[in-house]
């Protein structure tokens, strides 16, 4: 799994499929109507929005990729504001306008709360289709993506088409599914139904064992690459043929408007992909962006620097971290007004002082980094036969500790080097120590630093612990 952030500048993306307007009328409830027990509205505001597959192609464009879109329109007022819209963003459109009305869903919003929806839809014909058809195969040149953006409809009468379109031009064919149906998907790339949507596929799934077995039922029979399930607040996993599901749970926030998530999370995949991520990597923001656009009402999109401003927070929150992944989660760290304290030592054998020390130093702060020596230096420090344990075994039991927020290592004989780079707020040190032996005391206290020496548990050393084992 890829841990750089993407450049979406470089992703391009075609998406197809069905384009609808979303129309949101704002206000305020202060009473009941008198005719029937229901709310009354006090329009203040109106807003239309692209929905469906445009609102898909406006999270790529927030992303900053390169999109195409294709689909069918009315020849209305509706659709010459959308095109509007979303040509201001840079997105090429390429449409085909039907005798149909542009389908419209319509919301009233009472004190940022969604009390009634609207449909204004008629299905799309096979004519509509076949129009799309002939406009949109040149959308495939020159992307490096497709996604199907179905919403059952009408516009994608034939997908089949499309996929084995896109397959001549090794192009993976990314599907939002709808319908009780899926082997017009036959072939694809990705499928990304939420649970109720596989549910209504396969049948009633009673366990985690059960979703993974049908889940891989599905995959075989439709010819698919992998399938993500979107789960609501589970998270969302990843299923791939012969391989382990990969599971993501739900980022916690307040949920204020689910409309648009699925988008968001197809939309986001896309991009990654496109601009060169692994599956794993591309879901993993996908499921940090579906995060954000829940948080916010109506239907929207997620831009790059959000994402990677959150990313950041939570890929960094916690964990093993190489010098540079620390520095950024220190820096996110600061502007979010937290202390950070650090220690460093050898840790070889994790025991009951090390446990008592590291938890007095997260106490003094927000955040404790530890900094472990290489396995190399350990060797130098301590002699032949150390360490007992590898630097990445010391690093997972470090990890695992409540009181630890960071772990990473250092290759040098001293952290001089990293504590010049993070500038932590305080440095720690444990065992038989005064101030003044604490190597990196200067660096610290040059920039105002503080140093502080703990305590350890007395007949609690890893060298006792080792020769008490040898004997």
């Amino acid at each position: 799994m890829l841990d750089s952030f993407p450049n979406y500048h470089k992703a391009r993306v075609a998406v197809i499929g069905d384009i609808m307007v979303d129309r949101y009328f704002y206000g305020d409830v202060q009473r009941i109507s008198p005719e029937a027990p229901v709310p009354v509205v006090n329009v203040q505001r109106e807003s239309l929005l692209p929905g469906g597959a445009a609102n898909v192609a406006m999270n790529l464009s927030a992303l900053g990729a390169h999109i195409k879109l294709s689909g069918v329109v009315g020849r209305d007022a509706d659709a010459e504001q959308l095109l509007t819209q979303i040509e201001s963003v840079g997105v090429e459109c390429c449409f085909n306008y039907s005798h149909n009305d542009t389908i419209v869903k319509a919301r009233v919003m009472g004190e940022q709360q969604q009390l009634l929806r609207m449909d204004f839809e008629k299905k799309f014909t096979i004519e509509d289709w076949e129009g799309t058809w002939a406009a949109c195969q040149s959308q495939l040149n020159d992307v490096d993506v497709l996604v199907l953006s179905d919403y059952n409809k009408g516009t994608l009468h034939d997908c089949q088409a499309l996929i084995k379109a896109a397959k001549k031009q090794s192009i993976p064919v990314l599907i939002d599914p709808k319908g009780s149906d899926f082997r017009k998907y036959s072939g694809a790339d990705l499928l990304t139904p939420n649970l109720s949507e596989l549910i209504a596929i396969v049948g009633v799934i009673h366990s985690e064992a059960e979703l993974q077995e049908k889940a891989q039922q599905l995959i075989q029979e439709l010819n698919i690459g992998a399938l993500l399930v979107t789960r609501s607040e589970k998270g969302m996993t990843l299923f791939r043929r012969a391989l382990n599901e990969y599971h993501l749970p739900a980022i916690t926030k307040e949920v204020v408007d689910v409309t648009g998530a699925g988008d968001t999370v197809i939309a986001t995949i896309a991009a990654s992909l496109a601009a060169g991520s692994d599956i794993e990597s591309a879901v993993m923001f996908s499921n940090i962006a579906a995060s954000i656009v829940v948080s916010k009402v109506g239907t929207t999109a997620v831009t790059a620097p959000e994402l990677e401003f959150e990313y950041h927070k939570h890929h960094y929150s916690h964990g093993l971290l190489n010098n540079e992944q620390l520095a950024l989660a220190v820096n996110l760290a600061r502007e979010r007004g937290e202390k950070v304290v650090f220690t460093n030592g050898c840790f070889d054998i994790l025991h009951a002082g090390h446990v008592a020390y590291l938890d007095q130093a997260r106490k003094l702060g927000d955040r404790l980094i530890v900094a472990i020596n290489s396995d190399e230096s350990v060797t130098k420090l301590k002699g032949p036969g150390r360490p007992i344990n590898s630097v990445d075994r010391r690093m997972a039991v470090l990890q695992g500790l409540a009181s630890v927020d960071w772990v990473t290592c250092f290759t040098g004989d001293t952290p001089e080097a990293l504590l010049e780079a993070l500038q932590p707020d305080i440095l720690v040190k444990g065992g038989d120590y005064t101030k003044e032996q604490v190597v990196g005391r200067e660096i610290v206290q040059a920039y105002g630093g503080s140093i502080k020496v703990m305590a350890m548990v007395p007949e609690c050393s890893t060298t006792k612990v080792i020769e008490k084992a040898r004997s």
